[in-house]
């Protein structure tokens, strides 16, 4: 399986990254991908841009040493409801927005409570994908949001860094491949994302990729196997809002 798209990378901007878009692009070229999406993380999270940084991402490159380059964010969800730190109005100009989890911006709740939240937000028109519920940071009912995804045929990430990291240890690798199983029954689309922190991870898939095998995940599932079929779903993403 040919990957040429890495949709979950972030910046020095993020706070606790420490690559520039510009490296990250230079990376993504030397490895052949063909997308990058650049997803700094939502203002929530400490060390985290301020909106006004995502009101001027047009003024990004379209193309930087030959990997097109989509700006745009991962949102955090911050409550129960599966709201946003991003108003509406920043999301409607973004070319992707990315939604996850992550322990310092949400409360935390009952397995209930998170994924209801977790659903709530794959819900919300301007959410173009979900990421991480591998991580075990939260209880979550991993078959009911594979169910969900493959209903709304909106995609979920399986995410290389969780597998790859100290999270590993903690849990990840096995809500990972249960979560897997569960996309490979349903039948949904899914994502590998890098989640790079650093240029060297920029298109780093191999451990995502050994997993959704195992799990049975099917080729024709996996969005990154091809920009145009990225490009494709996002501009139709943007017609049912």
């Amino acid at each position: 399986m040919e990957l040429l798209v890495d949709l979950h990378t972030h910046t020095i901007t993020s706070g606790h990254a420490y690559s520039t878009i510009t490296e990250n692009a230079q990376a993504a070229s030397r490895k052949g991908l063909k997308l990058l999406g650049v997803t700094d993380h939502g203002p929530s999270m400490p060390g985290a841009p301020h909106l006004y940084h995502f009101g001027n991402l047009s003024i990004i490159p379209e193309e930087i040493s030959g990997v097109k380059i989509l700006p745009g964010v991962e949102a955090n969800i911050v409550n129960h409801e599966g709201e946003l730190d991003i108003p509406v109005s920043y999301l409607a100009r973004m070319k992707l927005v990315l939604v996850g989890l992550h322990v310092i911006c949400y409360p935390g709740g009952t397995c209930e409570q998170n994924t209801q939240a977790y659903i709530k937000a794959m819900e919300n028109p301007f959410t173009d994908m979900m990421v991480h519920p591998g991580r075990p940071d939260f209880q979550l009912d991993l078959e009911q949001i594979a169910y969900k995804s493959a209903q709304l045929n909106r995609p979920v990430e399986v995410n290389n860094s969780s597998l790859s990291t100290i999270e590993e240890k903690s849990g990840a690798r096995v809500n990972c491949r249960c979560f897997a199983s569960y996309m490979a029954k349903f039948k949904g689309p899914v994502i590998l994302g890098s989640d790079a922190h650093f240029w060297d991870r920029v298109g780093e898939f191999s451990d995502a990729l050994d997993l959704i095998h195992e799990a049975g995940v099917t080729e024709h599932q996996i969005l990154n196997t091809s920009p145009e079929r990225v490009l494709d779903y996002l501009a139709t993403r943007r017609k049912l809002r």
